[in-house]
């Protein structure tokens, strides 16, 4: 009888994460041991268990699961992680991965097929959502930087590039150059458009 696999839920929705500790629950093999709702207590909460993997939503107060996953993969590179999201972007499917993600799930798959996940990744294989994958494939890499992606999450909640300059430390110019290049970058009019499909792709 092999042992059981130990795991850490991260999602901020209670009602979701309870459902999901319940479903792997009635897996003989496998423990959820530890649940967070904010992405910033995954790598703390990490430590204090030995945990085999990690189950991160991507959207999380705190920080985000990618951003967590990324921490987990370096301070416990033994600990398997895998991504659950909402939301099929092909973008945070590639950011995913960059950040040392063994798999990558939408949460409407079946549960089975997350148990079946959890113990892929523990034998040392990959698991990507097939139609993810194609569509990663064909959206091609994100082609903004990180500083373009970080004045456009900032812009995103209508800010002045007056406020963007004084939030991120930068002159008005240097704020006016990331947001014009991201805008030619996406083909599109302005800074809000330029949010919306940066958003859409999971580029942000």
């Amino acid at each position: 009888m092999s042992s059981t696999i130990k795991v850490l839920l991260a999602e901020d929705q209670s009602m979701v994460r309870e459902a999901l500790a319940a479903l792997l629950g009635l897996e003989d093999d496998i423990e959820v041991v530890a649940q967070v709702a904010r992405g910033d207590e995954v790598l703390p909460t990490a430590r204090q268990h030995d945990i085999d993997v990690a189950l991160l939503d991507i959207e999380m107060p705190g920080c985000t699961g990618i951003e967590a996953a990324a921490q987990l993969n370096k301070a416990l590179p033994a600990v398997k992680l895998v991504v659950l999201t909402t939301f099929g972007r092909p973008g945070y499917l590639r950011s995913a991965m960059e950040a040392g993600a063994d798999a990558f799930l939408v949460k409407d798959a079946p549960a089975a097929q997350l148990a079946e996940a959890v113990r892929k990744v523990l034998a040392g294989e990959r698991v990507i959502d097939p139609t993810l994958a194609a569509a990663a494939l064909a959206e091609g890499a994100n082609p903004l930087t990180d500083r373009e992606r970080e004045v456009l999450r900032a812009a995103a909640d209508g800010s002045t590039n007056a406020e963007l300059a004084a939030t991120l430390h930068l002159s008005q110019g240097t704020v006016r150059n990331y947001l014009s290049t991201a805008i030619q970058k996406l083909a599109v009019r302005n800074r809000t458009e330029a949010v919306r499909i940066a958003r859409e792709k999971g580029w942000l």
